[in-house]
């Protein structure tokens, strides 16, 4: 049994002919290609189109001297080859695409092609069928079903019960249902960032976990919060999403193109130059939205669409969803508003704990509860809590005619073979997107004048700070200057506070932004290289303004440690190195933490943590214990190295403080401690990449 796409599908057939036969295909088809001529590139989207596929290979692409051209962003110009070995077999080739190549849902290099395996590039599924090559063109016309999806946490709370319901081509579905009825769980599982632990969704009859890797380009996501950087314009933000999101190949102008395109769809043409965070709450929940078009989804997700709009706006934007799903594409909408319910062509009512109570045209739903009113809906939800609502409405007439939908044809049964997870995909290539993330981050920071202008003025005030303490000398001369341990520690804890403050919110208040770009192919590691870069460039600055306005005019030591005759250098690397991993260790924080409320605390804790275990405040010599968990902070080898450029145990300590064999002045000594200091910034980086990998789509075991 064949695997059933939809009928509305555009279908393209490639049939063998024999190279000698000159003689049309079909009435209406092309003229087949003799040996001296190779076939003419033919345009997708002409239905029942018949070619012949040559001897030797079909190269599939974007570019128009292709064999087989896609008229797709997500094709790269020369994507693929299908190639004809001598006894007669095919196999594909990815030619270094970025969105990929499958054969059967997993991305591949090089792979052999059987009889009813399926193809995927871009938006096109192709299948080896009858010695021919079918196409079948994914523009919208899709049906999406979930069959039996349970969702359970630790301790066998139920967050998901056995959820199925089927939605029809071109349907704007909603969701509703009271506080913790599983809708949030649901679109996890409806998206497969967090795959249901039992049941599947089916993607026109295409398992979407088992496919995950090739359907992901063709699902949208627009979750409550902002998805994209309020301090761009909106074309810009776009722009740069676009560029994140089309392989590296595709020019600006068509990039432009299709940015332009869904403006003027959504009908934000006159606000293109307009700053996102200038939009109304309509228009920007547009923007949003904009965003996740650029590639033509054929499944689009939001939740809470409406959320802080008032009822104009609510209507305006329901409006607008039911419109865009009429146009070609299937839409869901998780929600709390019951206002525009009736612009939903179907109703899914959750009760709590994630059964499902009724699920059909949203103009039958009270009349089925036999209620007055969706306020009533919910109350009843409440008062009668062990009602079986689920089980009322499995065996009710709606579920049979909206609910119920044939089950999905055992693979075994249907002579597929069965296929296992798909692996990861392969990421675009990074240097790429590392470029493109970068500049977005740098047009960003430009553009946010509070973090400028904070990021700006720190280091003078700090320097200044350190400048104008009369007390301190100066870090060289003979024995006798007691103040220079004073302005070593100084120095130190200016370091650690300025490059923890510039990094400690910068990755958790663009989380919703990453995660939804991770489920569209970003790379995490490009995007914490492009944070180091910034960031790390800031947190030199700073060190350098802060030792030199701190240390102006003062006297400095005869000779470095490495160095010899530039101590001042030396100096400045040190404290260079530690405030990068304190920036790193402010980044592992921001990694972890759920808002940037909660980032804030940690700045005073880390950099009075780092002080105290710097050596400089408590003596650590002969303190077992205490002195090797010292070497847990950064800070502890940041003055270390620091101390041995100025040779602190010899030109004289605080009282009570001994010689630390680690300010030893000798460039193996120095040396030592800067490269622990920058090791633990590697360290704190390769725990975050860890922790940012983690935010991406889960796998089910």
């Amino acid at each position: 049994m064949r695997t059933r796409f939809p009928a509305a599908l555009r279908t393209l057939r490639f049939i063998n002919v024999p190279p000698q036969d000159p003689g049309p295909a079909t009435a209406a088809g092309p003229t087949a290609p003799t040996p001296a001529d190779p076939p003419e590139p033919l345009e997708t989207g002409s239905p029942g189109a018949v070619v012949p596929v040559p001897a030797g290979n079909l190269r599939i692409g974007r570019a128009p001297d292709n064999d087989l051209v896609l008229d797709d962003l997500l094709v790269s110009r020369y994507h693929a080859e299908l190639r004809t070995k001598p006894d007669g077999s095919r196999e594909v080739a990815d030619l270094g695409s970025q969105n990929g190549t499958y054969v059967n849902g997993r991305r591949i290099l090089t792979q052999p092609l059987a009889d009813s395996d399926t193809l995927g590039i871009g938006h096109s599924t192709f299948r080896i069928a009858g010695g021919g090559l079918e196409q079948f063109v994914d523009d919208g016309d899709v049906t999406v079903a979930a069959r039996e999806l349970v969702v359970t946490v630790a301790g066998g709370k139920v967050l998901l019960d056995r959820v199925s319901f089927a939605m029809p081509e071109k349907c704007l579905v909603g969701v509703i249902g009271p506080s913790g009825a599983g809708k949030s769980t649901l679109l996890g599982a409806m998206t497969g960032m967090r795959p249901a632990d039992t049941g599947t969704v089916l993607y026109d009859n295409r398992d979407l976990y088992d496919d995950y890797a090739e359907l992901r380009h063709r699902i949208g996501l627009v979750p409550q919060e902002n998805i994209l950087h309020t301090q761009l314009t909106a074309r810009r933000a776009l722009q740069y999403s676009a560029e994140l999101r089309f392989p590296a190949d595709t020019t600006a102008a068509e990039r432009n193109a299709r940015v332009i395109e869904v403006l003027e769809e959504l009908g934000l043409s006159k606000h293109a130059e307009t700053r996102a965070d200038r939009l109304s709450g309509g228009q920007l929940k547009r923007m949003n939205v904009a965003q996740e078009l650029l590639t033509r989804p054929s499944l689009l997700f939001l939740d809470e669409p409406t959320s802080g709009l008032d009822p104009g706006l609510d209507k305006s934007v329901m409006l607008q969803l039911r419109d865009l799903a009429h146009d070609g594409r299937t839409i869901i909408v998780v929600t709390h508003s019951v206002l525009n319910l009736l612009s939903c062509d179907r109703l899914l009512v959750l009760a709590p704990g994630g059964r499902m109570a009724f699920y059909g045209p949203p103009g039958e739903a009270l009349g089925y509860f036999g209620l007055a009113d969706w306020a009533d809906m919910f109350q009843a939800f409440d008062l009668d809590p062990d009602r079986d609502w689920a089980g009322e409405f499995a065996s009710s007439l709606t579920y049979a005619r909206y609910a119920a939908a044939q089950r999905r044809p055992d693979a075994a049964e249907a002579g597929e073979p069965q296929l296992a997870l798909a692996p990861p995909a392969q990421r675009r290539r990074g240097l790429r997107q590392y470029a493109t993330l970068t500049r977005r981050y740098a047009r960003v920071i430009a553009a946010d004048r509070g973090y400028v202008l904070f990021m700006g003025l720190l280091p003078f005030v700090l320097g200044l700070l350190i400048r104008f303490v009369p007390a301190m000398q100066g870090l060289g001369g003979p024995n006798g200057n007691m103040s220079a341990q004073e302005l070593l520690q100084i120095l130190v804890t200016c370091a650690c506070l300025a490059g923890t403050a510039c990094s400690i919110r910068e990755l958790v208040k663009e989380r919703p932004i990453f995660i939804r770009e991770l489920a569209a192919g970003l790379s995490s590691g490009a995007y914490l290289l492009s944070k180091l870069t910034l960031l790390g460039a800031i947190s030199v600055v700073q060190s350098c303004v802060i030792v030199l306005l701190g240390l102006s005019g003062r006297q400095m030591p005869a000779h470095g440690a490495l160095l010899k005759n530039y101590p001042l250098l030396e100096l400045i690397i040190a404290i260079a190195v530690l405030a990068v991993a304190s920036m790193c260790l402010g980044l592992l924080v921001s990694a972890f933490v759920s808002t940037s409320e909660k980032a804030m605390p940690f700045l005073v804790m880390l950099t009075m943590f780092q002080v105290i275990l710097s050596g400089g405040v408590l003596p650590f010599n002969g303190m077992n214990g205490l002195s090797q968990l010292s070497w847990i902070a950064p800070a502890r080898w940041g003055f270390a190295a620091a101390a041995s450029t100025v040779n602190l145990n010899g030109i004289g300590l605080l009282p009570g403080t001994d010689a630390d064999p680690l300010w030893a002045t000798t460039s193996g000594a120095w040396l030592r401690d800067v490269g622990i200091t920058a090791g633990w910034a590697v360290l704190y980086l390769a725990v975050t990449l860890i922790q940012l990998r983690r935010l991406g789509p889960r796998r089910r075991r």
